[in-house]
C-alpha cells in the first residue's frame, strides 16, 4: 500500500485526501498550500492511512485555503478525535481583542490593590501579634524557660550598640529645634521661650519617636535579615522538627530586649537633645547652662516625660513584630530577604509616625 501524503480534486466541489499525513512529510504538504485555488464544499480524508498532530494542523489549513468548513471534512472515527482537538486549540489560541486600559482606571486598581495588600498585611500584623503575646504571657509564668543569654545579647545589640548613634542625632537636632527656635523668638524678644520649645519638643515627642525612627531603621532590618537567613537555611524547619517553637526561640528574646532597651534609649535620647539646645541658647542667646536649667526645672512638670515615655513600649512593640515577622516571610532567596528587609523598615518606620501622630492627637484633646 502506498502511504505518500496526497491531496487531488476528486469532484468539482470535493477534495481527497489520501495516504499518510504525518509531521515527517509537513514540509512537502505545506509546499501544497500554494498550488490551491478556488473553494470546495468539502474534503473527504476517509483514505488517509494515519494523520498525526502534524498533519491535522496541515488539513485545517487547507479546510481553510479552499473556504471549507472543518465540520465538512470528512474522516474516520479514529482519526476524528485528534482532528477535533487540533480544532479546539486552534481556536482558543486565536488572537483577540486587545483592551487597553486607561491612565485613570490602571492608577485606580493599582490603589485598589494596594489598599487590599495593605489590608491583608495589618490582618496577618495582628494575627502574629496574637500570637506572640500569648507565647510571651507563657513564657513568662515559665521562666526556666526563656533564652535570658539570647535575651541579654539582643539587649546589648540593639540598645548599647545604638546609644551613640542615638544620642548624637538627637544632640544635633536639639540643636537645630533651639537654633530655630532663637531665629524666629528673637524678633519678638521672648528668647528664654527656647528652653520651653526645646524642652516640650523632646520630652513629649522627639526623644522617643527619633529613637524609635532609628530603631525601626537599624533593629527592624537586623531582625529581618536574620530570621530570613535562618528562614532560607532551613534552620527554622529544624527546630519545628524537633518540636521547638520559632516564636519563643526568635520573637521572644528581640521583643524582651526592645522593650527594655528602648525606653532606656528614649532617656539618652531626651538628655541629649535637651543638651544640644542648651548649647545653642547658650552660644546664641547668652542664656547660661544654669538658668536653662532653673527655667526647666520651675516650667516642665514630669507628666510631659511621661506622655512621651509611655510610648516607648509600643513602638518597641511594633517594630520587633514587623522585624520577627517580615523575616518569617522570606521564601528562601537573597532577593526575597532584601525585598523584606526593605518592607520591614518601611512598614516600621510607617507605624512608629502614625501611632505617634495618633497619641499626639489623643493626649491633646485629653488635655494631657
Amino acid at each position: 500500500m502506498n502511504d505518500a501524503p496526497r491531496l487531488e480534486r476528486a469532484a468539482p466541489d470535493v477534495y481527497r485526501a489520501s495516504g499518510a499525513w504525518r509531521i515527517d512529510d509537513a514540509a512537502d504538504l505545506y509546499h501544497t498550500l500554494d498550488s490551491l485555488d478556488g473553494q470546495a464544499d468539502r474534503i473527504d480524508a476517509r483514505e488517509l492511512a494515519a494523520l498525526d498532530s502534524a498533519g491535522a494542523l496541515i488539513l485545517l489549513l487547507v479546510a481553510s485555503r479552499l473556504e471549507v468548513d472543518p465540520t465538512n471534512i470528512e474522516l474516520r472515527e479514529e482519526h476524528a478525535a485528534l482532528f477535533a482537538a487540533i480544532v479546539a486549540a486552534r481556536s482558543t489560541a486565536a488572537p483577540t481583542e486587545v483592551h487597553v486600559e486607561s491612565r485613570v482606571v490602571a492608577l485606580l486598581r493599582q490603589i485598589g490593590g494596594t489598599v487590599v495588600a495593605i489590608g491583608a498585611d495589618l490582618k496577618q500584623l495582628l494575627g502574629f501579634l496574637g500570637r506572640t503575646l500569648a507565647r510571651f504571657a507563657w513564657s513568662w509564668t515559665h521562666p526556666q524557660k526563656i533564652p535570658w543569654t539570647s535575651v541579654v545579647y539582643h539587649m546589648e545589640q540593639t540598645g548599647l550598640d545604638a546609644l551613640p548613634l542615638v544620642m548624637l542625632l538627637s544632640f544635633l537636632i536639639g540643636a537645630v529645634v533651639s537654633f530655630l527656635g532663637a531665629t524666629v523668638l528673637r524678633d519678638f524678644g521672648a528668647e528664654l521661650f527656647v528652653i520651653d520649645l526645646t524642652s516640650y519638643a523632646f520630652l513629649r515627642e522627639f526623644g522617643v519617636m527619633l529613637t524609635a525612627i532609628l530603631l525601626a531603621g537599624r533593629t527592624a532590618s537586623a531582625f529581618t535579615a536574620q530570621i530570613g537567613t535562618m528562614k532560607s537555611r532551613e534552620e527554622i524547619d529544624a527546630m519545628l522538627t524537633l518540636g521547638l517553637d520559632p516564636v519563643d526561640l526568635l520573637v521572644f528574646p528581640r521583643l524582651a530586649a526592645l522593650l527594655v532597651m528602648l525606653p532606656l534609649l528614649s532617656v539618652g535620647a531626651v538628655l541629649a537633645g535637651i543638651g544640644g539646645g542648651m548649647l545653642v541658647a547658650w552660644l546664641s542667646l547668652d542664656i547660661v547652662p544654669a538658668l536653662f536649667l532653673n527655667h526647666l526645672h520651675e516650667t516642665i512638670s514630669i507628666r510631659h516625660y511621661l506622655v512621651g515615655l509611655g510610648k516607648a513600649p509600643v513602638f518597641a512593640l511594633v517594630i520587633a513584630l514587623v522585624g520577627c515577622l517580615e523575616g518569617f516571610k522570606v521564601t528562601g532567596t537573597a532577593q526575597s530577604v532584601g525585598e523584606r528587609t526593605t518592607s520591614a523598615v518601611v512598614q516600621a518606620i510607617t507605624l512608629v509616625i502614625l501611632i505617634d501622630a495618633l497619641a499626639a492627637i489623643f493626649f491633646m484633646e485629653m488635655g494631657w
